[in-house]
């Protein structure tokens, strides 16, 4: 048994055959995490003092942040006493996930890639989530995991899917899915969601789909709107071409929403990458948190270009959708 304590003096015991992860969860402490396969970002951390091993072939991570000590909570085992450069999520309590059957009420085209899908579930499943987080949507033997873009249960749970070339569960959705079709969900999973702060800039970077659980938080915000009071929320979402931007918040005079697009040409709104935007609005990161939801790419080197301009390294929240195929 070896102890892993945290940045808060927090500890807890991890076996050899346990991960970082699943050794927390054991003891009852939740990491930020998401895919718990080591295709993501969302549970990195930095290794202050010991020794660690990877469970598999880490993809994910540079070749300077493993030198820097970075590793993934889900994709790593102690080799000794650890210290940790993370906090737990405090008294937290995640809702517990469970498998429901589920049915189709609604298949929508949005865009020419793009479909929203509303699923209803048992009217006694009294489904739980926090707005922000996803689940894994099972037919027969292919599990797909998809954010939840709506803020509440009340008529259904919503997504927005993409079609995917060649994907299998996009054959389904775009070929093939129909109202009252049955599926299964297995969730809520994940820890990207809003988490309350005194800080006093809330900014939201999405690209394509990415724009699902921004739009389940900002639905929390406008029915709470005490937990933005005093605070500037900026939305910045990013595709390549103007059908790509399929959604507008219904609050907008309540929020900062910038459309970016990377690839057309005749457009008058703002051009370029999403992170390259953040910093033309906002000049001081310092009092900021940012949730990002989109590919990889974009969150890598949005992490890495917001905390070079001051960002708190804790501050910067991630949802990486990461393909199946």
């Amino acid at each position: 048994m070896f102890e892993i304590r945290l940045r808060n003096n927090k500890t807890f015991v991890c076996d050899e055959s346990s991960t970082i992860f699943e050794a927390a969860k054991k003891e009852g402490i939740v990491l930020e995490h998401s895919c718990l396969s080591a295709r993501c970002r969302s549970c990195i951390v930095k290794v202050l003092d010991g020794e660690t091993k990877d469970v598999q072939e880490d993809l994910v991570l540079s070749s300077d942040e493993r030198e820097e000590g970075y590793i993934l909570s889900c994709n790593s085992k102690a080799l000794s006493n650890i210290n940790l450069d993370i906090e737990d999520m405090g008294d937290m309590i995640l809702p517990k996930s469970r498998t429901l059957p589920a049915k189709i009420s609604k298949v929508v085209q949005v865009s020419s890639t793009v479909i929203k899908v509303v699923l209803r579930l048992p009217p006694n499943s009294n489904f739980q989530f926090i707005p922000g987080q996803y689940v894994n949507i099972i037919k027969g033997n292919i599990r797909r995991s998809y954010s939840i873009a709506n803020g509440s249960n009340n008529g259904g749970i919503e997504f927005l899917i993409k079609n995917y070339e060649n994907g299998l569960m996009s054959k389904y959705w775009f070929q093939e899915a129909k109202e009252n079709d049955l599926l299964r969900i297995e969730g809520p999973l994940g820890t990207f969601f809003y988490k309350e702060s005194n800080f006093k800039n809330i900014v939201f970077l999405a690209t394509g789909t990415g724009i699902a659980p921004v739009k389940a938080i900002l639905e929390k915000f406008s029915n709470h709107p005490e937990l933005i009071e005093n605070k500037r929320v900026i939305i910045i979402w990013g595709g390549r071409y103007e059908e790509d931007l399929f959604w507008k918040p219904q609050c907008q005079e309540d929020l900062e929403f910038i459309p970016v697009l990377s690839r057309q040409k005749e457009w008058f709104g703002k051009k370029g990458y999403v992170q390259d935007i953040l910093l033309e609005e906002l000049s001081d990161l310092t009092d900021a948190q940012v949730y990002a939801c989109g590919s990889n790419d974009m969150i890598e080197s949005s992490q890495k270009l917001l905390m070079q301009h001051g960002l708190p390294k804790n501050n910067f929240y991630s949802d990486a959708f990461v393909c199946s195929n």
